[in-house]
């Protein structure tokens, strides 16, 4: 029997999704003291179910699932779609296949759908702005929530929202929406490589200002969603990545943030930006307006002009964006302010007028990323070059391992009384912090720092499956460093004895 909507409270639509579950495994999650702050329940054939937390997880007994178990839980939830995915009427729950080369499910993903209230009020003047705004983060952060709640926020304000819900995740499973997207209304699409076409009709037949869409991810879905903006449709998405140079650099998704050409550059035009002949320009005005990187579920960092970031992004600077939280008092702050110095205009290229140029400091790569050094020194706006051969150079950058083998080329540099900086790893966040000694420019926040560079390794891992440690810190951005590897269900373990104790990266083989 249809619950009205009115009537549906989020211990209902637990009680829903307990209720597919066989007995045992039922009875033993609701003996869990903690079951309100379950994420999702696993079941996969020959192993104990599990039932996972944000940053723990625990087995539901010893009994391993069997296939009598998976077909009770199928045959109580909505059929599985082209995309392995299936729900409960009226709820958020969302119920993902695994299955075998013949096409049997052999586990399942039960996971709990939330409508939570108040998440945008962090986003709520980017919102109002009417820009278009695509929302990125790492799975599970609660990228769906926050656009399940701007639907609602817009619509309330009496502006036509539709939702294009490809899985019925936004807006529930059944053919009436979840209270949780307010006044919205809601087009399911019926095969997934369909998404692109309903987008597109959303816009032709029914006549919103405001489109709703998750998971933006082919080539045809970022054609729809540039064309919903030129015709002046306000789109609010999110797309597959954790950053907008993520983004930028995906082939598919590139136009999202006005792609990539090369251009070749006159002469003199080259000579007045300090570039070579051929660059990378973006090449047609941004579909999204604004890009909100969700690093946490209340850490957010915004780009409010897309295009000036891509631009700088691809001139080699690495624009700093608005960071804000949310305390746990509920009032949000700003971490850090945008920095707009960073996106230098061709003007910023030009050579001065009058005076002899100082010389740059000649930095030279041993065993280090030449690229990550240009990157570096476009990113702290120092006056250094790179080095052709050793023995130009001012200051030598190399890795410690390099240095603890002592090198024949390293000993002969020191022999010349060439200053010699050695860093962990060959990371952009190493090298800047070298960089920051040389100059003498002082130290950034120490927690931000180490942040960054988790970040930075966390992706290299992802990239090469090769390990990465980190630089020695305290115990406090240790521990943020192990859960933000954790986040991204890779392995870290701390090594060494203070004051050099630090983490290390690496994927499970």
């Amino acid at each position: 029997m249809a619950v009205k909507a009115e009537h549906i409270s989020p211990s209902w639509e637990l009680s829903q999704l307990l209720d597919i579950f066989p007995l045992p495994i039922r009875q033993a999650l609701v003996r869990l003291p903690n079951v309100e702050a379950i994420i999702e329940v696993v079941l996969d054939l020959g192993r104990p179910p599990e039932a996972r937390f944000e940053h723990d997880f625990t087995y539901l007994g010893d009994a391993a699932v069997t296939n009598e178990d998976i077909a009770h839980v199928c045959s109580r939830v909505s059929s599985f779609g082209g995309d392995n995915r299936a729900g409960i009427e009226q709820t958020l729950h969302r119920i993902s296949a695994i299955r075998n080369r013949s096409g049997k499910i052999v586990g399942l993903t039960c996971r709990v759908g939330r409508a939570v209230y108040g998440t945008i009020d962090i986003l709520l003047d980017v919102l109002h702005s009417g820009a278009s705004v695509c929302l990125l983060g790492r799975p599970g952060v609660g990228k769906t929530t926050m656009l399940r709640e701007c639907a609602r926020v817009l619509s309330e304000e009496r502006k036509r929202v539709v939702i294009v819900d490809t899985s019925n995740e936004i807006a529930g499973d059944g053919d009436v929406p979840h209270p949780g997207i307010g006044l919205a209304r809601r087009m399911q699409v019926p095969d997934p490589a369909l998404q692109h076409a309903v987008m597109i009709q959303a816009v032709e037949n029914h006549m919103p200002e405001v489109v709703v869409i998750d998971e933006i991810g082919t080539s045809a879905e970022a054609e729809a969603a540039r064309t919903i903006a030129e015709r002046g449709v306000t789109l609010i998405g999110t797309a597959h990545g954790q950053t907008l140079e993520n983004l930028l650099m995906n082939p598919t998704l590139t136009d999202l943030v006005g792609g990539i050409s090369a251009v070749t550059l006159s002469d003199e035009e080259a000579r007045r930006r300090g570039t070579r002949k051929t660059v990378l320009e973006r090449k047609a005005p941004p579909t999204f307006d604004v890009v909100v990187e969700i690093r946490e579920r209340d850490r957010l960092a915004i780009h409010k002009n897309v295009g000036e970031v891509v631009d700088a992004l691809l001139r080699g600077y690495q624009p700093q964006p608005e960071i804000r939280r949310r305390e746990p008092t509920g009032e949000v702050t700003v971490v850090q302010e945008a920095d707009t110095e960073s996106m230098p205009a061709i003007s910023d290229f030009e050579p001065p007028a009058s005076g002899e140029p100082e010389r740059a400091l000649s930095i030279f790569p041993y065993g280090v990323s030449r690229s990550k050094i240009e990157r570096a020194i476009h990113n702290l706006r120092v006056n250094a070059a790179i080095a052709r051969t050793w023995d130009e150079a001012d200051v030598v950058v190399t890795l410690k391992s390099l240095e603890r083998k002592q090198q024949p080329k390293l000993k002969q540099i020191a022999s010349d009384n060439v200053p010699i900086y050695s860093i962990k790893t060959n990371t952009t966040t190493q090298i800047q912090t070298a960089l920051r000694d040389v100059f003498n420019l002082g130290s950034i926040d120490r927690e931000e720092l180490g942040l960054r560079e988790a970040e930075e390794a966390i992706y290299q891992v992802l990239l090469t499956s090769q390990a990465v440690e980190l630089s020695p810190q305290t115990s406090y951005v240790r521990r943020m460093q192990h859960q933000l590897a954790e986040k991204y269900r890779l392995q870290s373990r701390s090594t060494g004895l203070e004051p050099n104790r630090r983490v290390r990266i690496f994927k499970t083989v």
